[in-house]
């Protein structure tokens, strides 16, 4: 389930609330949103250190995301958080689809 709260940091606070409002303006479809919902989610979980959560909400995105290039952002995170856990093999099979 998404996240219904905002970090209380600045920053993200900021790109939370840009992030809503292209969400309402710019035409996309459901599943977009609904992808990149969880995608902003699991940045947001990823700054506060809850890889586990950033996980769970970064593996959904790629569940739903068609765009290859979207889709690239969320491997990019999803390597970020093995490498950090010490985790470097997962992280090249995550990336490079081994």
């Amino acid at each position: 389930m998404p996240r219904s709260r905002i970090n209380g940091n600045f920053i993200d606070k900021t790109f939370s609330i840009v992030a809503n409002i292209l969400l309402r303006i710019i035409p996309t479809t459901s599943g977009e949103k609904e992808a990149f919902t969880y995608y902003r989610d699991g940045m947001s979980a990823q700054s506060e250190g809850n890889y586990a959560e950033a996980l769970q909400n970064y593996y959904e995105a790629m569940r739903l995301e068609i765009d290859p290039y979207d889709r690239s952002y969320i491997l990019y995170n999803i390597g970020l958080i093995h490498t950090s856990n010490g985790e470097h093999t997962k992280a090249l099979d995550i990336i490079f689809g081994h």
